[in-house]
């Protein structure tokens, strides 16, 4: 399976600095891991042993790209922010807080935007069925302001930016991140074209405070957005549920030319910032499913993103190694490459796991019991909320 990674060590520069909890380790560890595992080649070299994505250079949004999502107000504010560092005043959602300004703040995150649109044209254009930006996924942003650690919105940067050069194309944004996929369904909740579905954590409890099960667009976009806001500990069980009786029935309804993934790893019960409970095995298990899903509706067409992230040094890199094996249709080795694991443990001065998949995770009882029931009692909402769930 040939998949496309638009990838740049400068990425590495959206950094909000050391005491922020969005590390750039998420992903640069995890390309480390990938290519440890021989899941990434070169641009100018062929796999070395079985399928590996190959890697790319992307270029910066433009202008123009970013301006079919963001104001040219908000871009000329984060320009400005990008000039003054961490000393830049809170103007726009930028400044103290959430999202701290930080040097060449622009030019990184276009630079993100543009790998998001390099790996979504890929797929849109008939180059690869598959693709993979793993900076992207930062799906808080608004038109006009950041919020919650996002400063441009890549995944709605790209969808907008294939609607636009290919009119007619209907695209499916899946979002699995535990925080509301809140600036993407923003973006679009008036657009028919494209179906917005977040599985996330209930916003009674996390970031951002939306995401409801009567959320479901507005106007002509009327019933093209799905939420499923999930309980706390929700666990494994709870997200193959939502994956069977809301995920896959709405991609077939809704037919999509292409899907978008935002693969936040935040869900994992490992995460320091939300209360959710999957498990490494599950979330190979559910990524898995959204490349089988994408296979039956739209040939196999899927751009997959990171997003957040919060056990930055051992979860997420494992968690998105697993969703480009997943791409990929390649089941890597169980044991972690010694060097990788020898770096992580370099890093947090705590012993590295061992296995990719080695998860220790132990309820307490009757919890699985009660958030399957809430969880399910969510599904049954959903399903009566959405005509496309509805028939």
């Amino acid at each position: 399976m040939r998949v496309l990674f638009p990838y740049s060590t400068q990425m590495a520069g959206y950094d909000f600095g050391p005491s922020h909890p969005m590390r750039p380790e998420r992903f640069t560890l995890a390309v480390d891991l990938m290519q440890a595992y021989g899941l990434l080649h070169a641009e100018d070299a062929p796999p070395a042993n079985g399928p590996a994505a190959r890697v790319v250079s992307p270029e910066p949004a433009s202008a123009e790209d970013l301006l079919t999502v963001h104001s040219q107000a908000y871009i000329e504010v984060v320009v400005a922010a990008s000039e003054g560092g961490g000393g830049f005043f809170p103007r726009r959602g930028i400044g103290a807080g959430d999202t701290p300004a930080f040097h060449r703040m622009h030019e990184v995150s276009a630079l993100i935007c543009g790998g998001t649109i390099a790996a979504l044209r890929s797929v849109v254009e008939g180059d690869v069925r598959r693709s993979m930006s793993v900076a992207g996924g930062l799906h808080h942003a608004m038109p006009e302001r950041a919020a919650g650690f996002c400063v441009y919105n890549d995944p709605a940067v790209a969808i907008a930016v294939m609607l636009r050069d290919h009119p007619g194309l209907r695209v499916a944004y899946v979002d699995i991140d535990a925080h509301h996929g809140d600036g993407v369904e923003a973006v679009f909740a008036t657009n028919p074209d494209v179906l917005t579905i977040s599985v996330h954590e209930s916003g009674r409890y996390l970031f951002p405070g939306t995401g409801a099960v009567l959320d479901t667009g507005i106007g002509a976009g009327k019933g093209f957005a799905i939420n499923v806001p999930l309980p706390p500990l929700a666990d494994d069980a709870c997200y193959r549920l939502v994956l069977r009786e809301v995920i896959a029935p709405a991609l077939e309804a809704f037919a999509p030319d292409v899907i978008v993934a935002q693969c936040g790893s935040d869900t994992l019960h490992t995460d320091p910032l939300t209360h959710l409970a999957l498990t490494l095995p599950g979330y190979a298990h559910l990524v898995r499913g959204l490349v089988e899903v994408a296979d039956k509706v739209c040939s196999g067409r899927i751009c997959a993103t990171g997003g957040g992230g919060y056990d930055a040094y051992v979860g997420t890199p494992r968690a998105w190694t697993l969703l480009l094996a997943a791409l990929l249709g390649v089941d890597p080795p169980p044991a972690l490459p010694e060097a990788w694991r020898e770096r992580v443990s370099g890093i947090t001065e705590k012993v590295a796991p061992a296995g990719l998949l080695e998860d220790s995770f132990t309820r307490l009882p009757g919890i699985a019991e009660q958030t399957g029931a809430e969880t399910a009692s969510v599904v049954e909402r959903v399903r009566g909320a959405s005509p496309l769930l509805r028939g």
